[in-house]
C-alpha cells in the first residue's frame, strides 16, 4: 500500500508541478509528500524530480516512469471498477471533445449506441481541430489523434492511426512527383494553421529516425476536412490519416507519394487529466471506444459508408 501510494503521489505531483497543491488535494502535509517521493526515488535509485524553491521539473528518468506509472494506475482504476462498479449505473454530463474531421466520422456516430446504452448519461461533444485545453475547460475526455506532447494528461491508446502523403493524380502530373521529403519544399503543401495543429508536423522516416518537417504552400486552414476537399481539388500534396483517405487512395482519386520514407503509426488516444477517481461515466465512455475501435470490422465498415 505504502508503495502505491509512492506512485500516487509521484504522478499528483508531476500533474499540479508541487507538493503543496498535491498536499492539499489529498488533505495531508506537504511533508508526508515530500517523504513519499524520497523513498520512490530511494527505492529506485534514481532522482524522479528536480524540487527548487520555485518549481519541480521531471528528470529525464522522471519522465519515463510517469507514462509507466500513469498507466498502470489506470489499468488498476479500470481493474477495479470492473469488479467493484456491480449494478451501479452511470449518469450525469459527459463531456467529450475530439479533432472535427474525425469526430464527425468516428465518435458522433457512436454517441447515440453510448447513450443508448447509458440512458442516464447525458453527452456534450465538442468537434475542434484546436487544441482543446481539458483541465481549464472543463472537459471529461479528449479523443486525439497523432502525437501527444502533454505528459501531464493520461491517455489511453485506443488503435493505430498511419498518416499518408497523398495529391491527385492531376496535380502531381502538373508539378511532378516528390521523390524524398525535402522535395516538399518546391511543391504547394496544404497545413493546418499552426494554431489548429495537433501534431508537430509531417512525419517521415529518414536515415532510419522519425523527422518531423513542416512544409509551406500558399494556403492553410484550420479545418482538416477542407484541407482534404482542397486537396481532391488539386490544390497540392496533404498529409492525412487513412482513416479519411485510404478509399480514394483504392479507387485512384488520390496517389500516395514518399511511401518509402512513412514513418511508424501514432496513435488515436483518449485523453484526459489526472484524477484519483475517474467517474463510471468517463471509465465506461472510454472502454466503449476501446472495444469498438479494437474490431477490424468497425474501420471495414466505416470505409464502405464513405
Amino acid at each position: 500500500m505504502a508503495q502505491l501510494k509512492q506512485l500516487e503521489s509521484f504522478v499528483a505531483v508531476a500533474a499540479k508541478g508541487s507538493l503543496t497543491a498535491t498536499a492539499l488535494a489529498e488533505g495531508v502535509a506537504p511533508a508526508v509528500i515530500g517523504r513519499r517521493i524520497d523513498a520512490l526515488e530511494a527505492r529506485l535509485g534514481v532522482k524522479l524530480l528536480v524540487r527548487t524553491t520555485r518549481k519541480i521539473t521531471l528528470t529525464h528518468e522522471g519522465s519515463a516512469f510517469l507514462e509507466s506509472c500513469q498507466r498502470v494506475l489506470t489499468e488498476l482504476a479500470q481493474a477495479e471498477a470492473s469488479v467493484s462498479a456491480g449494478g451501479v449505473k452511470a449518469s450525469g454530463y459527459l463531456r467529450i471533445t475530439a479533432p472535427a474531421g474525425f469526430g464527425r466520422r468516428h465518435v458522433a456516430p457512436l454517441v447515440p449506441r453510448f447513450i443508448a446504452a447509458h440512458p442516464d448519461v447525458n453527452v456534450s461533444l465538442n468537434l475542434s481541430d484546436r487544441v482543446v485545453d481539458i483541465v481549464n475547460e472543463a472537459v471529461d475526455c479528449a479523443v486525439r489523434v497523432g502525437d501527444l506532447p502533454d505528459s501531464s494528461l493520461v491517455s489511453v491508446r485506443l488503435a493505430d492511426n498511419r498518416r499518408l502523403c497523398v495529391a491527385t493524380p492531376a496535380y502531381l502530373k502538373r508539378a511532378g512527383t516528390p521523390l524524398k521529403p525535402s522535395d516538399l519544399s518546391r511543391h504547394e503543401c496544404l497545413t493546418l494553421s499552426s494554431d489548429a495543429s495537433q501534431t508537430r508536423g509531417w512525419a517521415f522516416n529518414i536515415d532510419g529516425a522519425v523527422t518531423h518537417m513542416r512544409p509551406r504552400g500558399r494556403v492553410d486552414c484550420s479545418d482538416g476536412q477542407v484541407l482534404h476537399q482542397w486537396c481532391l481539388a488539386g490544390l497540392g500534396l496533404a498529409w492525412r490519416s487513412t482513416w479519411e483517405v485510404e478509399h480514394q487512395v483504392a479507387s485512384g482519386q488520390l496517389v500516395s507519394v514518399l511511401e518509402d520514407f512513412a514513418a511508424p503509426p501514432n496513435g488515436i488516444y483518449a485523453v484526459f487529466a489526472q484524477r484519483k477517481h475517474l467517474p463510471l461515466r468517463v471509465r465506461l465512455w472510454i472502454d466503449f471506444l476501446k472495444h469498438c475501435y479494437a474490431d477490424a470490422t468497425y474501420w471495414k465498415a466505416a470505409q464502405t459508408a464513405d
